[in-house]
């Protein structure tokens, strides 16, 4: 047995370094997009003072790319070395869309990024006070269960949606494709991808999701050289029948480098405590922590059960390190400029393809370490040619569903809106947040609050506050 196969315990999980390189690969592939799309977010946004945040802090695209590839890749690395699980790290998308909009708008990116800062440093003392991982080892078995199908929905819904295979309807909330019809070459090349990875997949086939993202982007960059679809255009000028995120081609040039450690200048700790009031500040923090913290939470438990890591009592190997690397990808995406960094529910691609240790999640990282350099080629991938892993994967994981009791209320019913508030808020923190509750409140009406855990009393208390999270703001301002 190598020093390598020891470290990460490959033969011990019955995996073997080829299936980790392949699902690193896969995993990073279903994750690249990120790398465009985080400086689309956060760098075309306005600041308080109504500068966009490209300006306001000399941070233009290529260079929030590079940022967001580089924070990424060390902290996957981080997690292969440290967890020794298969789960990727990159900036948070939700979060950074709340720090984005829901942050930075009142008061300057650097101060936003500040907030962030805290919020990591918060978590990871909670789990070093051994809080965080208490928390995750009093959740009911089932429950974790729940959560893993529940986050299986949601990444299928996701990859629908980016896709451009559900959309929002005329009338209706969503509709498929364009009015009800499939009426664009990019869907075609996303269906045609659908059909040939679950075709592998059903066969068993060795590297199917990653042969399926390579083979469905070679066809998409050919569909686009005849047909030119073009991209998805503007909210001003939309293209609806477009290609979502990149428009496939073979790039001009194939190296490309901006220097990330610029960004690590432009993030104020306490720049927040004199833009807004000291409670409203709390307050954000909060938000955050409570996101940050719920999401990673489910997130482990759906692709550490779909990777057969999570024993029958729902615990989790090395949680506490798992746990400790994710916070800090908090503290680094914000000290980085580049928001908040969190373990990756598209993981799951990898996991499909029979990644089972640390080591995938370190091929993942050099990956992202590349792809400073190698931006042009991460940019020709469009989300028609990644989202078909994503909705393989959702049904993979889905798969769990048999292992909820279904005739016991006191848990189907939590177990129930879990499942299906995630993909209908596209939140996992508000399904956590919805199931814990209902559990808690069903348990107590029927005189058994004495079966649930006092720290579920305590999360379930906290929920309550995230949820009134509005009300709140409202009266503060």
């Amino acid at each position: 047995m190598s020093a390598l196969d020891r470290f990460f315990h490959i033969s011990a999980r019955g995996s073997t370094v080829g299936r980790e390189v392949r699902g690193g690969l896969a995993t990073f592939f279903t994750m690249a997009y990120i790398v465009v799309l985080n400086p689309l977010i956060i760098a075309t946004a306005k600041d308080a003072e109504g500068q966009y945040i490209a300006d306001a802090t000399s941070a233009p695209i290529p260079l929030v790319a590079a940022g967001t590839a580089f924070v990424a890749g060390v902290l996957s690395i981080l997690m292969g070395v440290v967890g020794r699980v298969p789960f990727a790290m990159a900036a948070g998308l939700g979060l950074n869309a709340f720090v984005t909009f829901g942050i930075a708008t009142q008061m300057s990116w650097e101060a936003a990024m500040g907030l962030v800062f805290l919020e990591g440093v918060i978590i990871a003392l909670l789990v070093l006070t051994g809080f965080r991982t208490a928390v995750f080892n009093a959740i009911p078995a089932q429950l974790k269960t729940a959560i893993s199908v529940g986050i299986g929905l949601f990444i299928a819904l996701i990859g629908f949606v980016d896709a451009g295979f559900v959309r929002s309807g005329s009338g209706v909330p969503v509709d498929l494709g364009i009015g009800g019809k499939l009426t664009s070459w990019p869907m075609v090349v996303f269906v045609v991808g659908l059909l040939l990875i679950a075709v592998l997949v059903a066969r068993k086939v060795k590297g199917a999701i990653l042969i399926g993202i390579v083979a469905t982007t070679i066809l998409a960059i050919a569909v686009e050289a005849l047909v030119k679809a073009g991209g998805s255009g503007t909210p001003d000028a939309p293209n609806p029948q477009g290609w979502r995120l990149n428009v496939p081609a073979l790039p001009e040039r194939v190296l490309g480098f901006e220097n990330p450690l610029r960004l690590f200048t432009e993030f104020d700790p306490l720049g927040a405590f004199g833009s807004v009031s000291v409670t409203l500040a709390v307050l954000l923090v909060f938000t955050l922590l409570i996101t940050d913290f719920f999401d990673t939470m489910g997130t482990i438990v759906g692709v550490g059960t779909q990777a057969g890591l999570v024993e029958e009592d729902g615990s989790l190997p090395r949680t506490r390190e798992i746990l400790l690397v994710d916070s800090i990808g908090a503290a680094v995406g914000g000290a980085g400029s580049v928001s908040s960094n969190t373990t990756y529910v598209e993981s799951a691609a990898g996991v499909g393809e029979g990644a089972r240790t640390g080591l995938a999640s370190v091929v993942t990282g050099v990956l992202f370490l590349l792809a400073v350099f190698l931006s042009p080629l991460v940019g020709i991938v469009p989300h028609e040619a990644a989202a078909p892993a994503l909705v393989i994967v959702g049904f993979l994981m889905m798969t769990a569903i048999r292992e909820i009791d279904w005739t016991d209320y006191e848990i189907a019913i939590p177990a129930f809106l879990m499942i299906v508030l995630m993909p209908f808020t596209y939140s996992i923190a508000n399904g956590i947040g919805a199931g814990f509750l209902a559990f808690v409140l069903i348990k107590a009406v029927k005189g058994k609050a004495r079966e649930v855990h006092s720290l579920m009393w305590l999360v379930a208390a906290l929920f309550v506050l995230y949820f009134a999270r509005g009300a709140i703001e409202a009266l503060l301002a």
